[in-house]
C-alpha cells in the first residue's frame, strides 16, 4: 500500500516538474492544457509497464504455499489490486486534478531554492563520476561482489518469530509415570514458574483434553504461561532472559524441558506433526531397531550449538498388564477361555449394563471393580473367579500375571513406523544449525541399518519448501521483468540499463539485514521482492529523462555523428540526470519516510515487519545511489557506442 501511495506521489511529481520547466511564463488554458497533457503522455507507457513489472515482482508471492502462502497471500494480493487502481486513477483523474489546480503563473525549477541547492550539490558528482568511469564501475562491481560472501554469512530461518506476549512450557517425562506423580510434578511446576515477576498468570495441563485431536500422553504436560505487559517487567530483561531463567529453576529429574510458544506449537504441530522447531524422524519395521537408531542420533546430535531441549520421542518404556492364561489349570478347574476373558472384561474394562437418558442425551452405564481393587498386580491376581468343581479360585491360579515394557504409543506415516528426535533451536540460526547436524549424522557411520532411513521435518521442512519455490520462479520473474522493460523502452539496451539495478539494490538490502542481526527468511525474501519491484520503476524514471535530453539534443543538431559530438552528450546527459533530480529524490524518499518508521514500532507483528522493511530501506538507498551516478554513466557510455557503430542515436520517442 505504501508503495501504490509513494508511486501516486512520484507521478504527480513528475508531471509537476515537467511543467514547472515547460511553462516559466504566462500561457492562455488551451497551452496550458496542452502542456498538461504532453507531460502526462512523456510518462504513460514508463506507468503502465512500470505497475506491471512491480505486479510481475510479487508473482513469487503469489506461488507460495503452506504456512507462508497463508501469511503473505493477502498482502500480494492487497498491494496487486491497489497497484492496479492506482495506476487507472494516476492517469486519467489525475491529469484532470492537475488541469483542475495548476493555474496562475509558474516559474522556473531554478527558482526554488531546493531544487537549486541539489543540482549545485549533484552536478559536481555526476561529473566527477562521467571523468573517471572506470574507477566508478569497479567500485559498483566490487561492492557487488562483496555482498555475496556477506549473504553466505547470514543464517537462514523459515520464518521471523513472532512474539505472542506468551510462553508455552512442554516438558515430557518417563512414559509410565503414574497420576498422582505427574499431578504433583505439575503444581510443583507452576508454583516455580508462578514465581518470576515477569509472570502473570500460569495454566498447565497433564494428559490429553477432552478433544479427539489431542492425543497428548499423560507424560508431556503443557503449560501456558501469560507474561505481564513489557513496562512491569525488570529492567533490561528480554523474553529469552526469561526463558533462561525459567529453564534454570525448572530443572527437575527424569523431565526435559521444551519452550515454545502457544500458536506456532499448534501451527508445527498440524503442519508437520512435530511440536518443536526441528525433528528428525526415523522410518523403518522394528521399533526396536527405531529406537536404537533414535538413541544414537540422539548422541550426534547432543552438543551441537544452538540445539536445545534435546530429547526422544519414548518408543520404549510403556507398561502393560500381561494376562497369560493356563491351559493346563484351566482345564483342572473345569474353565473356559471364554470364562477368564468375561471375568477380566467386567473387572478391569468394565461392561455395560445399561444407558441414562438425560433430556436428548444418553449415556452408558458400565459396571467395573472400584479402584481400590484394581489398582495393584496383587489385588487383580486375586480377582476371584467362580469355578464348577472348586468353588472361587483367584484369577493368579488359572494365569500368568505381570508388567511388561512395551510402546507408549504407536507411530506412523505412509505405512511405516517411525519413531522421532526432537529440538528447538536457540541462540542460533535454524539453517546453520540444521545443516551442521546433518553434516555430523553424515559423517557418522553405522547409525542407519538397511531399510531405515530419516527425514528432517519441523520448520526446516518449511524453509527447504519455501526456497524451493523462490529458487525456480525467480528466474522467470526477471525475464518477465526484462520483456516488460523492453516494451516500455523498444531498446534491449536501455532494457538492461533499468534491470542492472536489481543486483545493486540488493546491496543495501544486504547489508541492512546484516547490521540489524536479522536472518534469510521468507519474510526478508518478500521484502527483497518488493524492493526489486521499486529499484526497476525507479530506474525507469531516470531512462525517460535521459531519453527526453537525447530527444533535445536531436532536435537542435539531428541525429548523426557529424553533427553531435562526445561533449555534445555528456552535457546532455548531464541536464537529463540533474535538471529533472527532485523528482527522483521524491522516488527515493517517499518510500524511506514510509518505511522507516516500522524500524522503531513496537507492538504485537512488528517482529514480522521488520524483517520484510529492512531489505527495502537498504536496497532503496544504494539503488538510488546507482541510478543517480552510475545510471547516467552506463547510458552515456551506450549512447557513444551507438553513435560510433551506427552513426545515429537510438531514442526511444516519449510522444506515445
Amino acid at each position: 500500500m505504501g508503495v501504490g501511495s509513494k508511486r501516486q506521489i512520484e507521478l504527480k511529481m513528475n508531471w509537476f516538474k515537467n511543467i514547472f520547466k515547460k511553462t516559466p511564463q504566462w500561457i492562455s488554458d488551451e497551452e496550458r492544457l496542452k502542456v498538461i497533457e504532453k507531460s502526462s503522455k512523456q510518462v504513460s507507457r514508463g506507468v503502465f509497464f512500470a505497475t506491471v513489472i512491480i505486479i510481475t515482482s510479487f508473482l513469487p508471492v503469489f506461488m507460495l504455499t503452506g504456512q507462508e502462502g497463508k501469511m503473505f497471500h493477502p498482502l500480494a494480493y492487497t498491494k496487486t489490486f491497489i497497484l492496479i487502481v492506482d495506476a487507472l486513477l494516476v492517469l486519467t483523474l489525475g491529469p484532470v486534478l492537475i488541469s483542475f489546480f495548476m493555474k496562475g503563473k509558474f516559474k522556473t525549477s531554478n527558482a526554488n531554492p531546493v531544487n537549486r541547492f541539489l543540482e549545485r550539490v549533484y552536478e559536481p558528482i555526476i561529473r566527477f563520476v562521467l571523468k573517471w568511469r572506470k574507477t566508478t564501475l569497479a567500485i559498483n562491481v566490487l561492492a557487488l561482489l562483496l555482498t555475496i560472501p556477506l549473504l553466505k554469512t547470514i543464517g537462514t530461518e523459515f520464518m521471523p518469530p513472532l512474539d505472542e506476549q506468551s510462553i508455552l512450557f512442554m516438558p515430557v517425562t518417563l512414559p509410565d509415570i503414574s497420576n498422582g506423580e505427574i499431578k504433583r510434578i505439575l503444581q510443583v511446576q507452576d508454583k516455580i514458574i508462578k514465581s518470576v515477576p515477569e509472570v502473570d498468570k500460569v495454566l498447565g495441563k497433564a494428559g490429553r483434553a477432552s478433544s479427539a485431536t489431542d492425543n497428548s500422553p499423560l507424560s508431556m504436560i503443557e503449560t501456558i504461561i501469560m507474561l505481564k505487559p513489557k513496562n512491569q517487567w525488570r529492567e533490561g530483561v528480554t523474553k529469552k532472559d526469561i526463558i533462561h531463567e525459567l529453564d534454570a529453576k525448572l530443572q527437575i529429574p527424569g523431565v526435559v524441558n521444551g519452550w515454545t510458544q502457544p500458536i506456532i506449537n499448534r501451527i508445527n504441530m498440524l503442519a508437520t506433526g512435530i511440536r518443536t522447531d526441528v525433528g528428525v524422524k526415523i522410518y523403518g519395521q522394528d521399533l526396536k531397531t527405531i529406537a536404537s537408531v533414535s538413541e544414537r542420533v540422539k548422541e550426534e546430535l547432543s552438543g551441537i550449538p544452538g540445539i536445545s531441549d534435546l530429547f526422544m520421542d519414548p518408543i520404549t518404556g510403556g507398561k502393560y498388564l500381561s494376562i497369560e492364561i493356563n491351559r493346563s489349570e484351566l482345564a483342572r478347574y473345569g474353565l473356559s477361555i471364554d470364562d477368564i476373558n468375561q471375568t477380566v472384561e467386567a473387572t478391569l474394562g468394565g461392561i455395560s449394563v445399561g444407558n441414562t437418558v438425560e433430556g436428548r442425551k444418553r449415556f452408558p452405564i458400565a459396571v467395573r471393580l472400584a479402584q481400590d481393587y484394581r489398582n495393584s498386580l496383587e489385588n487383580i491376581k486375586r480377582i476371584p473367579i467362580l469355578s464348577q468343581g472348586f468353588g472361587e479360585i483367584p484369577l493368579s491360579a488359572v494365569a500368568d500375571i505381570n508388567f511388561e515394557d512395551g510402546p507408549p504409543m504407536i507411530s506412523s506415516e505412509n505405512a511405516m513406523l517411525h519413531g522421532a528426535v526432537l529440538f528447538n533451536v536457540r541462540d542460533r540460526d535454524l539453517g546453520s544449525t540444521v545443516e551442521e547436524a546433518i553434516q555430523k549424522l553424515n559423517a557418522a557411520n553405522g547409525i542407519l541399518p538397511d531399510g531405515y532411513f530419516i527425514e528432517w521435518s519441523g520448520q526446516y521442512e518449511n524453509l527447504i519448501r519455501g526456497e524451493k519455490t523462490l529458487m525456480w520462479i525467480a528466474p522467470i520473474v526477471i525475464f518477465i521483468i526484462f520483456i516488460s522493460l523492453y516494451f516500455a523502452f523498444n531498446s534491449l539496451r536501455e532494457a538492461f540499463l533499468s534491470l542492472i539495478t536489481v543486483p545493486f539494490a540488493l546491496i543495501g538490502g544486504a547489508y541492512m539485514i546484516c547490521f540489524w542481526g536479522v536472518n534469510l527468511s521468507i519474510g526478508v525474501a518478500v521484502g527483497f521482492i518488493a524492493l526489486f519491484g521499486i529499484a526497476v520503476e525507479t530506474g525507469i524514471v531516470m531512462v525517460i529523462y535521459l531519453n527526453d535530453a537525447m530527444e533535445q539534443l536531436i532536435r537542435k543538431k539531428g541525429n548523426s555523428s557529424d553533427t553531435i559530438t562526445k561533449e555534445d552528450l555528456h552535457k546532455y546527459v548531464i541536464n537529463g540526470a540533474a535538471k529533472r533530480l527532485r523528482p527522483k529524490l521524491m522516488t527515493v524518499c517517499v518510500s524511506l519516510f514510509g518505511l522507516v518508521p516500522v524500524l522503531w514500532s513496537t507492538g504485537v507483528g512488528m517482529d514480522m515487519m521488520q524483517p520484510i522493511v529492512l531489505p527495502m530501506i537498504g536496497g532503496v538507498f544504494t539503488s538510488a545511489i546507482h541510478i543517480l551516478l552510475v545510471t547516467p554513466l552506463i547510458f552515456l557510455m551506450t549512447k557513444e557506442y551507438e553513435l560510433r557503430k551506427f552513426g545515429k542515436l537510438e531514442v526511444q520517442n516519449a510522444k506515445h
